[in-house]
């Protein structure tokens, strides 16, 4: 028996919204949808959230969640170096945001410009989600300077910054031209930065 249906209900509630949210956008979906989706009985969604303000900031959360893992297990994958890390994380985010499944397109690219001028609260929540992925760019770039490997890169914090307003830049124009062209020349380019970073500065 499941010892603590509260929790998986939520859970259960997030994980659907999410995969609605991501295709439709956040103030298109009403409730309703989304309780009917995770099967929970119409009436009961305040029971986990305060409102829908609450329940986004918790949506969000757990994407971030999920994220950082994803992200700490390939910036700090042992037996690696920092360039091949980096181009693993990329190399990721090219082939999910380029695939067909769209439960895999990026939440943050997708609400970032819908609910900020919305929501303080969940702009906040994305506000800090980023600011720790950029933190774990940042980190494997000074790891890479600290193991002699990155020889010519400048400032990690404000290129770990370049390299992800990139990503996300190519990621919205890959949606709005219906190709994978921005995101293939983003991982084009980030692969020719690499090979200058390393060699003898």
């Amino acid at each position: 028996m499941n010892a603590n249906p509260v929790v998986d209900t939520r859970q259960q509630i997030l994980d659907t919204a999410r995969a609605i949210i991501v295709s439709k956008g956040f103030a298109a979906v009403g409730l309703s949808e989304i309780l009917a989706a995770a099967g929970v009985p119409k009436g009961s969604f305040y029971h986990w959230f305060r409102s829908k303000d609450q329940f986004g900031e918790a949506l969000l959360e757990r994407h971030f969640e999920g994220y950082l893992e994803q992200t700490d297990a390939l910036l700090a994958a042992p037996g690696q170096n920092a360039a091949a890390r980096l181009l693993a994380f990329f190399g990721r985010w090219h082939a999910l945001q380029s695939g067909d499944d769209l439960t895999e397109r990026c939440l943050v690219v997708k609400l970032s410009a819908e609910v900020c001028d919305l929501s303080e609260s969940m702009r906040a929540t994305l506000e800090h989600g980023t600011t720790q992925v950029l933190a774990r760019l940042e980190g494997c770039l000074r790891q890479g300077i600290s193991d002699g490997e990155l020889t010519r890169c400048p400032d990690p914090a404000e290129v770990a910054e370049q390299l992800y307003q990139q990503w996300l830049g190519a990621t919205l124009l890959a949606r709005v031209q219906r190709s994978s062209g921005p995101l293939d020349r983003a991982l084009a380019q980030t692969r020719l930065w690499l090979a200058h970073q390393v060699g003898p500065a």
